[in-house]
């Protein structure tokens, strides 16, 4: 009842007073305005497309609807898709949701909520989520196929689908099949300005990969193919790349195989690159005007993709075979004809290519047992087209919504004669108009357009656009929905919009104007057999299929069934479909042409609704009864209203309505008494019923209001005086509790003084003078014992945690303090003994270079979470390097390539260093050859620059064994662990300490004297640790470094 309850404008227009077009459009903007986008019709749902995103779907509104009856919450197309799918489940009956509009509508989306709302209510498991998850991956891949940019709409699907979705008894999908009808095929080599092709062309070249663009021979420039809009190439708020690998997702997951989008991405180029085939005139021999191939290149590329010869895929273009039972004759094509087959073969493949992925959908999505399933249609085709020149699309089109506005009419009447039968009440004939004798004009197989336009096909002689007009209008010349210029000067009428190629007839939903110029082609939809054959012959596995009728084999002379035959064929099935299932509808609207939020365009609307035949549908809906309710609601809803039903009525529920109105006075004519329902008439009965229950609500909440101030005053008051007894109770309870405690506390005190001087008196002499004492030392260890069993609840779990709970008293200052240290050294010892030997001489050799650099050397921190490695020359992988090992005792434990700095030039020369227990050796860099052995005695101290530098100098004893040539200058990458190492074994071996000196300015000693190294710290190059020395006089080395 929440239609009839804080709605905005009427949520149901069968109740909508007065009833015409303006107050219907009125309704729907004042709606609109307020963003509530749908309204009923009955059990019809109009949507406006609000051209925004509105918080009005997803799992919080789906499960709110799922638990409510269709009029028990604001309209909604959730409300529609629950109704469907409980009936399906529970009554066990076929559904079909009919989604109509013109394009920019909505009906794509709406067709998409329908079916996430109904995959998102039926049962959960794994087997079930796969199938719903192909159901709607479904739909990515057939927008990118079949849809496009328009001028009207930038997703507009230029094809109509009925989608056949199949449940289990438990309403679980089971899978399902596809329909389509009618593709735009012409789109692929001709749209208007502004408009694209279909979406698939754009995200090919935007999304895919250089790799992929080169097996398919493409460019990434729209610009390059003439098939495609380069004006119109790109489409705000559309990432054509992220759709392209979201649609390469979805065949993935509908069960494409990587081999066949590799073909069907294949055959997508054929098409783009047939457009760029340039085709000139050539005169033959004999003077008969003929056609070439202008761009062979371009060509050879379509070749090899299809695998084909080149010079057979260019016969096939340029030429045509007529053939007779008789005789065979090869006719050359001049540019015309050849531009006709050349676009002609890439409409073919595009829209076989697209039935062939509807059809490879179905065997993935399809039931493969054969049980008896429940079946729900959902239909997404065009709505009503009356365009500036409207050809023979437009035509089968507006066909197509006749025979859908005929099903509408004729179920809508059957469904409300089922249901006054059902409830017994007497069923009178609604007079509406029947648009059969429309449909019998197109449709009749004998007098009908559509089979005059395949017998002016098929006819022998010279046949024209203009001789199918001319027999319409001789055939047509008396029919009251049939006009043209011939049938109005018969008529003595004149109308100039009327063209002489035109003819008008008037649909349900207005008149239409047709030209005729084209539609005998159209109709035709000729491919010469040359190309079926050469297409046939191809090696192309998924080319070859498309093209079944090129087999020599199962060549064939009869004609194949025109478009129109074909088109006719399919709305056949459909209707019979459609009427073998219970219909549900949702007429899509557009509310502007410029796609803007919150515009709506009363003109524009008032068309669509004219279209949709939106006021025929309430007028029938509410020919007989405008509203019924069953009786229990109803009651419910009322009751509040009678004497005899208020507060409570104990009786049947018809009893207790016939009763309630009854008292109303209503008049007889406007009600009628079904067997579960109560049926009204008029709406301004309704209305009068919901006003009359508004102004009694209103008394009843005053009257409730009243009764609870009254009771809620009384309650006031009797918890204010229980409140104060208890309070005066309290308070003197309370005064006389502190009297007996001031009188017992004096008694008791008086008492101990006696006692103490009683006691005082008898035992003076037995008093010690050190009971003091013994009291302080137990008052002492009682709070030394709390002091330490609290420290022990609090103690640091973690060895990094340097928390520490602070004393309860200052005498434990101290105490607290060693704890501490002694806590943190048990800690670290417990520690230590957990770790293998190899840690514990990591950790000592870390310690060690902490002791030695630790705020002394800029490279220190960087160093400290850096392992030792020790071998950074790949010894055990060199032999050369190995041999080294014999100049000095025991093994390596230090293995770099360091840079000695020459005393003369201040050059650098990279050394092989190798560290051992007792020997430094440097060798050669290339040839590993011993260059000097130093004796770790021989090393007197170190001189180390405290910048990010590795620049270090060995000074070594007078007495040292390698000569006169003096100390070292040596630069390392891993100075830290190199000098670390170093002390370590000078220790070891030499039970002493070296010396390690940080500074920026040494002496080192050589042959010719002594030299004085100088660091500078550079402002270049900062973050590099790349050294430049530069000799300053004779006996001055400035070494600049970071």
């Amino acid at each position: 009842m929440s239609l009839l309850e804080g709605s905005v404008g009427v949520g149901d227009m069968v109740l909508l007073e007065p009833l015409n077009e303006e107050s219907l459009l009125k309704n729907l903007d004042k709606r609109f305005q307020h963003k509530e986008i749908y309204t009923y019709i009955g059990n019809v749902v109009v949507s406006v497309n609000p051209y925004q995103q509105l918080p009005i779907y997803g799992p919080e509104f789906i499960d709110k609807y799922k638990e409510y009856n269709f009029y028990e919450l604001k309209p909604h197309i959730y409300a529609l898709a629950n109704e469907a799918y409980q009936s399906l489940k529970d009554h066990d009956r076929d559904q079909c949701i009919l989604i109509t509009g013109e394009s920019g509508s909505g009906k794509t989306e709406a067709s998409k909520l329908v079916m996430s709302y109904v995959a998102a209510v039926c049962e959960k498991g794994e087997q079930v989520n796969s199938v719903k998850e192909q159901l709607l991956q479904s739909n990515p891949v057939l927008e990118a196929f079949g849809n496009a940019k328009t001028i009207r709409n930038d997703n507009s699907s230029r094809f109509g689908k009925y989608m056949d979705i199949e449940f289990d008894f438990k309403g679980s999908p089971l899978g399902g099949v596809i329909t389509n009808y009618l593709l735009e095929k012409s789109r692929v080599v001709k749209h208007v300005k502004g408009e694209r092709n279909f979406h698939i062309f754009y995200q090919l070249l935007e999304g895919a990969d250089a790799q992929l663009l080169k097996a398919l021979k493409l460019e990434k420039n729209v610009s390059c193919y003439s098939y495609l809009n380069f004006e119109a190439s790109r489409v705000d708020g559309m990432d054509d790349a992220a759709n392209f690998r979201a649609v390469q997702n979805a065949m993935n997951i509908i069960g494409f195989s990587s081999e066949e989008i590799q073909k069907i991405l294949e055959v997508i180029a054929i098409v783009l690159k047939l457009g760029n085939v340039e085709v000139g005139d050539e005169f033959q021999a004999n003077g008969v005007p003929g056609s070439s191939i202008q761009n062979e290149k371009v060509l050879k590329e379509i070749s090899d993709l299809m695998g084909l010869q080149v010079e057979g895929l260019e016969r096939a273009l340029c030429s045509r075979t007529m053939e007779t039972k008789q005789e065979k004759v090869v006719t050359t094509l001049n540019k015309i004809q050849a531009c006709y087959a050349r676009d002609a073969l890439a409409k073919n493949i595009y829209s076989r290519l697209f039935s062939w992925i509807v059809n490879r959908i179905n065997e993935n999505i399809k039931v493969s047992d054969s049980t008896k399933k429940k079946v729900m249609g959902v239909l997404d085709i065009y709505g009503f087209e009356i365009l500036e020149n409207n050809s023979f699309e437009q035509f089968v089109i507006n066909y197509c919504n006749e025979k859908l506005q005929q099903v509408f009419i004729e179920m809508t009447l059957k469904e409300e004669q089922e249901e006054y039968l059902k409830e017994g009440i007497p069923w009178v004939k609604i007079d509406y108009f029947d648009n059969g004798i429309i449909c019998n004009l197109i449709e009749h197989h004998q007098q009908g357009i559509l089979a005059m336009l395949d017998e002016e096909c098929l006819r022998p002689g010279v046949v024209s656009d203009s001789t199918f007009l001319a027999k319409l209008n001789q055939v047509f010349c008396k029919h009251n929905y049939y006009e043209s210029r011939v049938t109005q000067n018969a008529q003595r009428q004149h109308d100039p919009s009327m063209g002489l190629s035109c003819f008008r007839i008037r649909h349900y939903a207005g008149k239409v104007m047709y030209n005729v110029d084209g539609f005998l082609d159209k109709n035709n939809d000729l491919l010469f057999r040359d190309l079926s054959q050469a297409l046939w012959a191809s090696k192309h596995s998924l080319l070859r299929s498309l093209f079944p009728e090129g087999d020599p084999k199962q060549a064939s002379l009869k004609r194949p069934p025109t478009a129109g035959t074909q088109f006719k064929n399919s709305i056949a099935t459909l209707m019979k479909n459609l009427y073998s299932k219970n219909p549900n509808y949702i007429r899509c609207i557009k509310p502007n042409e410029h796609q803007q939020r919150g515009l709506f365009s009363s003109e524009l609307v008032n068309t669509q609704a004219r279209y949709l035949g939106l006021l025929e549908n309430v007028r029938v809906r509410r020919a007989g009864y405008a509203y019924r309710q069953v009786y229990g609601v109803f009651l419910e809803r009322y009751r509040m209203l009678g004497q005899s039903t208020w507060p409570h009525w104990r009786g049947p529920a018809r009893e207790g309505v016939e009763k309630l109105l009854g008292e109303l006075s209503l008049s007889s004519e406007e009600l009628a008494f079904g067997r579960t329902k109560i049926f009204i008439r008029s709406p301004k009965t309704l209305f009068y019923l919901e006003e009359k229950r508004r102004i009694r609500i209103h008394q009843l909440v005053t009257l409730v209001q009243k009764m609870y101030r009254g009771w809620r005053c009384r309650t006031n008051y009797q918890l204010m005086r229980k409140s104060q007894i208890l309070i005066s109770s309290w308070f003197r309870g309370n005064m006389q509790k502190k009297r007996y405690g001031k009188i017992k506390a004096s008694t008791l005190l008086i008492q101990a003084f006696v006692r103490g001087w009683k006691t005082r008196k008898e035992y003076r002499k037995y008093f010690r003078s050190g009971a003091a004492l013994h009291l302080s030392n137990f008052i002492y260890r009682r709070m030394a014992q709390r002091f330490l069993l609290g420290l022990k609840d609090n103690l640091p779990t973690k060895i990094t945690d340097n928390r520490w709970p602070p004393p309860p008293y200052k005498s434990f200052t101290l105490a607290n303090q060693e704890l501490k240290i002694i806590y943190h050294q048990w800690k670290c010892k417990k520690y230590r003994d957990q770790l293998s030997p190899q840690k514990r001489e990591v950790l000592k050799d870390k310690l060690c270079a902490s002791e030695l650099f630790k705020g002394k050397k800029a490279s220190y921190p960087e160093s400290v979470p850096v392992p030792f490695r020790g071998d950074y020359v790949m010894l055990h992988g060199k032999p050369k390097l190995q041999q080294l090992q014999k100049a000095g005792d025991g093994p390596v434990l230090m293995a770099d390539t360091v840079n000695k700095i020459n005393r003369a030039d201040g050059k650098m020369v990279p050394r092989i260093l190798l560290l051992t227990k007792s020997h430094v050796i440097l060798a050669d860099a290339k040839g590993s050859k011993v260059k000097s052995v130093i004796g770790l005695e021989s090393v007197d101290e170190v001189s180390v620059s405290s910048l990010q530098n590795g620049l270090f100098g060995l000074h070594l004893s007078e007495i040292s064994s390698v000569g006169s040539k003096g100390d070292f200058l040596l630069v390392s990458e891993h100075a830290i662990e190199l000098l670390t190492k170093l002390y370590q074994a000078t220790l070891d071996k030499m039970k002493r300490p070296l010396p390690i000196t940080v500074t920026e300015e040494f002496t080192v000693k050589f042959k010719e004297g002594d030299l004085t190294v100088k660091v500078i710290q550079s402002q270049m190059n900062k973050g590099s640790n790349k050294l430049s020395c530069k000799k300053k006089g004779h006996n001055q080395l400035e070494v600049f470094a970071q």
